[in-house]
């Protein structure tokens, strides 16, 4: 990789990162004209609320809940949000609570009940503001009774490890959670409540985004049982968990509330960022470079090491085409993968694609004008303080010279330490919002080719 492609592939990533800025996503949907609010296409009259609170959760919750102070002022009554530790702003009127993410933590629990006390005491003439974005799940786990953080934890972790959807494991969670599900809603009722949203689901679902606090669920507990027996951990989840799912199969739990529940009608759900604006803004930073943007899909799942693979092939085929009187291509394609864990290695799922890609490219003749990069749009990928990791036709060849072997450290999953010790690991720091993943292609033409 060229240190010019390495600067185009940053640039790329850094402007689809400012598209989704939480508290640009803010200002473009919510305005204030007096005492009229306008959100989403609707007017709130400022001045028949009698307190505005602002609650949230999530790696972006802070900047949203600063432009929210900004818009409001001292129309602000009172409010908390609970972010990852380090995922901070400056608030003055707001409370700010740091809390593990993705495994939950006791300082996620107190501020989770935190959230649900302070809505609770609001009114009919109350406005309640949400600020939801990517790890909320985490960051809030007010369990139902009988449920411990250990027992969360655990749930969790096991189905970090055998590879499971986001979808999935939110299911679960929100049927352990006093917070998800549409549980904060319930909690808040009477008052109106208005949820400003960055989605980091495919498929931009809100009963799945931070596991819908304020969005009706459809999952049930019949598919929470269904999840853990499709991926064979039944047996090892805690059995408070298990009794909880067979409590609720019976009707011997209370079900999360479902679409049509009359708590929902004094609900305004909107979502402000999405994958897909970070595509669309990655693609026309890449036009500014002179490269013919081509978004695949913004709704990329599977394995990372596979999706990987054919994201390497499709690139080695657009190069095909080449040299192009438009010029050279950036393929561009968002989502979230998953990686199921086989080996003791540290990585994640950008890391890990970064390193598969980086194994085909070796594998297919003359890929040395393909240059790759991979990054959670969060700042941080896995257990680890990478975003990701960059990869091209010469990546073995560096992996090589270094004696270190890709193979066997993919098949260890320890991706993050090949692409720390050949110069490949992305490292952003905390970005403050989060919309899943980018993977960014760039195809120049093979040197030597014959102009068309």
């Amino acid at each position: 990789m060229t240190p010019e492609q390495r600067a185009v592939l940053d640039h790329i990533l850094s402007r689809a990162l400012d598209a989704v800025a939480p508290d640009r996503a803010v200002h473009r949907h919510v305005r204030r004209n007096g005492n009229t609010l306008h959100i989403a296409g609707r007017d709130y009259d400022l001045s028949a609320h009698e307190r505005v609170y602002v609650v949230g959760a999530g790696k972006g919750a802070a900047p949203m809940a600063a432009a929210l102070e900004d818009i409001l002022g001292d129309r602000v009554h009172d409010g908390v949000v609970v972010v990852k530790y380090g995922h901070t702003a400056p608030l003055k009127r707001i409370a700010l609570r740091e809390a593990a993410h993705p495994v939950p933590d006791a300082a996620g629990e107190r501020a989770a009940n935190e959230i649900l006390d302070l809505v609770r005491t609001a009114g009919p003439r109350d406005l309640v503001l949400c600020a939801l974005t990517g790890g909320a799940s985490a960051l809030t786990p007010a369990l139902q009774p009988g449920i411990t953080l250990d027992d969360m934890r655990a749930a969790t972790t096991l189905l970090l490890e055998c590879g499971a959807t986001i979808h999935e494991i939110n299911a679960l969670r929100k049927h352990l959670s006093a917070f998800g599900g549409g549980n904060l809603a319930r909690a808040a009722a009477p008052a109106r409540v208005v949820s400003l949203i960055i989605s980091d689901v495919v498929g931009d679902d809100l009963d799945v985004i931070a596991s819908g606090p304020t969005s009706p669920d459809v999952s049930t507990y019949a598919d929470c049982q269904s999840i853990a027996d499709r991926f064979g951990i039944l047996h090892r989840l805690p059995a408070p968990v298990v009794e909880r799912l067979t409590a609720g199969m019976r009707g011997m739990a209370a079900e999360t509330p479902k679409p049509g529940d009359p708590v929902f009608d004094a609900v305004q759900n909107c979502i402000v960022a999405s994958n897909r604006l970070a595509l669309e803004a990655a693609a026309e930073a890449a036009a500014a470079h002179g490269y013919r943007p081509r978004i695949l899909t913004d709704t990329m799942t599977g394995e990372a090491r596979v999706r990987a693979r054919e994201l390497v092939e499709e690139a080695a085929s657009a190069a095909e085409g080449l040299p192009h009187p438009e010029g050279p291509f950036c393929l561009l394609a968002g989502g979230e993968t998953t990686v199921t864990i086989t080996g003791g290695g540290l990585g994640g799922r950008n890391q890990e694609m970064a390193l598969a890609a980086a194994i085909r490219m070796d594998e297919l003749a003359d890929c040395q004008h393909i240059a790759m990069l991979c990054a959670g749009t969060d700042g941080t990928d896995g257990p680890t303080d990478a975003a990701g990791g960059y990869a091209s036709g010469s990546t073995l060849c560096v992996a090589r010279d270094c004696g270190v072997d890709a193979h066997v450290h993919l098949a260890d999953n320890d991706a993050y330490n090949f692409l720390d010790r050949t110069g490949h690991l992305l490292r952003t720091g905390p970005t403050l919002t989060n919309v899943m993943d980018l993977a960014v292609l760039l195809v120049d033409a093979p040197k030597g080719k014959p102009a068309a």
